[in-house]
């Protein structure tokens, strides 16, 4: 039987895996999730010795089962290969009490290359699937590290456009030229004056103006997104918490059926929730701990049952996590509530009208599984020395956020039970603020910064940054908040 994928907000709003990728968000502002939970045979005594890509084709075709075979090996073969600079693709590294599995390896050196590798070969054959030949436009916000891994994989892919927006002064100077120099004909930069929060909320605005949806159809052309709002994006995610289990119980430093931890640093809800899918699907876990920066908005969520934007946005030196408005929070939500779309919706309008909601008589099993902390800035550079005192290991300060979370959990609860930190980016992405917090010397240039981090690290200078700072800037656009949509129908010629 064909897995349901339901909006959010519309009970009557069905339909399948490939529909889902395609359309990215629904047309009412929910988004596609799951109704049930697909059987999958997590046989961990063989997955121990599967390949990456092995246990990727096992999770797909159980999440989008309207994919044959061939699509899918399609998807993964061009998906997971060489552009990974590790045949393990996400190796997971002992450190003290906690596991770093290691999500960078990928061409862009953040963890949303482990999905956004595969969303293009995902995108184009569910448009072949639904006969559909209108020109895809990927339009996205990013916090920083979507924004490039999503023009990576996008790039001159025949039949489709990618604008993605990003907050001018809300990202580090790498991720900037990393997305600012991105070849392609059909990628476009923008910058706008306002936080990741203003951008996201105008694409989720576009996305449900039905006169602009109207214009592109017009043009024989249609959105969907590249960000975690789309399952496509989503699904694939789930993927690495079952290899790193796998990992865990090869090496011997679990016994299968152990149960485990997995801390997340977390912004816009997507890398956490796709661990609640892995848990749903048969990996043993005891607990997801929920790891925010100075934007506590989660913690508090988590403490209190009551979410409540209201509150002044921070820039922090983790800039990926800088969210106030975290948007696949609303898959929960909707699990929380025992699938119920107008309770869901309900929430959600609250949170448009009122600036916050709360969560009243939902599904405590699903909540306990949840515990959630904060790092300060303070916090986030002392554990990045500390680790790299300790370990002669240096995390980026996303890294580092769940790290010192995951260490004052430890500390208030005593939980012992083996956990996983997923690590989201190399500290290469974040150069100055590692080397800072290592050295107490600010090298005042990202790329001073880079040969510092080299020499503190030994780790080879990815290619995603050796050269950036030589590299041309072709995107140099920035326009107000309020000019976005202005800047997408230029872009495509409306």
């Amino acid at each position: 039987m064909t897995l349901v994928y339901q909006s959010t907000r519309d009970e009557n709003n069905r339909v399948t895996a490939s529909q889902a990728i395609l359309q990215g968000l629904a047309a009412d502002g929910g988004l596609f999730t799951p109704l049930t939970t697909p059987q999958v045979a997590l046989d961990f005594d063989r997955l121990k010795s599967a390949s990456y890509q092995e246990v990727a084709k096992l999770v797909l075709s159980a999440f989008l089962d309207d994919f044959t075979e061939e699509e899918l090996d399609y998807c993964i073969s061009n998906a997971y290969d060489t552009k990974f600079d590790t045949p393990t693709i996400a190796p997971l590294v002992k450190l003290g009490n906690q596991y770093n599995l290691e999500l960078f390896h990928g061409s862009t050196i953040a963890f949303k290359d482990m999905a956004l590798s595969i969303l293009p070969y995902l995108l184009t054959t569910s448009a072949k699937k639904q006969g559909v030949d209108n020109k895809i436009v990927i339009l996205t916000a990013t916090s920083g590290d979507t924004g490039k891994a999503a023009m990576a994989g996008f790039a001159d892919v025949p039949g489709t456009e990618i604008i993605v927006f990003y907050p001018k002064d809300g990202v580090s100077k790498i991720q900037e030229l990393q997305m600012t120099t991105q070849i392609g004909a059909n990628t476009h930069v923008v910058a706008i004056d306002g936080n990741f929060d203003d951008a996201q909320t105008d694409v989720k605005r576009m996305f449900n103006d039905t006169d602009l949806r109207d214009k592109l159809l017009a043009h024989k052309t249609q959105f969907s997104s590249a960000n975690s709002m789309n399952i496509g994006r989503l699904v694939p995610q789930v993927v690495y918490y079952v290899y790193a289990y796998a990992q865990l119980v090869k090496s011997g430093d679990i016994q299968n059926g152990d149960k485990v931890n997995f801390t997340v640093p977390t912004g816009n809800f997507g890398n956490i929730l796709a661990a609640y899918y892995a848990k749903q699907i048969g990996v043993p876990v005891n607990k997801l701990i929920c790891a925010s920066n100075e934007n506590n908005v989660l913690t508090d969520f988590f403490t209190t049952g009551t979410y409540d934007k209201k509150r002044s946005f921070k820039v922090t030196t983790s800039p990926s996590m800088d969210i106030l408005v975290s948007s696949n929070l609303e898959r929960l939500i909707f699990h929380l509530s025992g699938n119920n779309a107008a309770k869901t919706k309900q929430l959600m309008d609250n949170l448009t009208t009122t600036g916050e909601y709360t969560l009243g008589d939902v599904n405590q099993d699903i909540l306990n599984l949840f515990a959630a902390g904060f790092a300060t800035e303070e916090e986030t550079a002392t554990e990045i020395k500390r680790v790299y005192d300790e370990c002669s290991y240096v995390e980026d300060p996303h890294t580092a956020v769940a790290s010192r979370v995951y260490q004052t959990y430890v500390a208030k609860t005593g939980d012992k039970t083996p956990t996983v930190i997923a690590s989201t980016a190399s500290p290469y992405k974040f150069p100055r603020v590692a080397v800072s917090a290592i050295t107490a010397k600010d090298s005042g240039d990202d790329f001073k910064a880079v040969e510092a981090l080299h020499q503190l690290s030994g780790v080879t200078i990815p290619a995603a940054v050796d050269g950036l700072d030589r590299a041309v800037v072709r995107h140099k656009t920035v326009v107000a908040t309020v000019d976005m949509q202005k800047a997408v129908e230029e872009y495509l010629g409306l």
